[in-house]
């Protein structure tokens, strides 16, 4: 068999084992916004999966980062296969853009600190991992407030569990209630049920009952 036949049947034998293992294209996992308090560091998080364990002299990765009112991506940070994730000295956030992840579990997130109004924009997290064809492309859009909404859904099941909760309540008390009075109505329902027995064998109530149908 040729060295190029040998080649395909390789390939052929790589793309069966994928296709067996369900391992699909890469994908790269970010959230799609962001709300970061002014002033404060704030977590951009990127990971990626892929079919292939990273080769670090493979492996690429660029982060860019793109104004609201702006078309134009600006690079802010990039790997290097002796240096690993550095951040470029030109970048619009200087010292302020740190690298936060992990490499060996495909975690390439970075934090931005003391976050200005101006920081509004769109970061983009590019990933190439060869022999992966498809490069991933996740986009953050960053929104820098001076105040956090308040976490609205929470808020709502905590009152809905709060009403339910003493409905609840309510529904076991007076069910309680109920059971309580039965339990002191039933004694009292036996005497007199017996004080009406007791009468009837009365010899004077006998009697007198016997001179009334005479």
């Amino acid at each position: 068999m040729s060295s190029s036949a040998r080649r395909r049947c390789g390939g052929v034998e790589l793309l069966l084992l994928l296709s067996l293992s369900g391992c699909s294209a890469m994908d790269v996992i970010v959230p799609s916004s962001i709300n970061a308090l002014n002033g404060t560091t704030v977590k951009i998080p990127c990971t990626f999966t892929s079919c292939y364990k990273m080769d670090v002299t493979r492996f690429a990765m660029n982060w860019t980062y793109q104004e609201s009112s702006n078309d134009t991506e600006e690079t802010v940070m990039s790997y290097y296969k002796k240096k690993g994730m550095v951040a470029l000295q030109t970048n619009p956030f200087g010292e302020r853009v740190m690298f936060a992840g992990n490499l060996d579990k495909n975690d390439l997130s970075i934090t931005l600190s003391d976050v200005q109004l101006e920081d509004e924009g769109i970061f983009n997290c590019y990933v190439r991992n060869p022999p992966d064809r498809v490069q991933g492309h996740g986009i953050i859009h960053l929104k820098v407030v001076t105040e956090l909404p308040p976490p609205r859904d929470s808020t709502i099941a905590v009152a809905i569990g709060a009403s339910v909760g003493g409905a609840l309540a309510l529904l076991i008390l007076s069910m309680v209630v109920v059971k309580c009075l039965r339990r002191h109505m039933k004694p009292e329902l036996i005497a007199e049920e017996k004080t009406e027995e007791e009468g009837k064998l009365d010899p004077d109530v006998v009697a007198e009952e016997g001179t009334k149908q005479a």
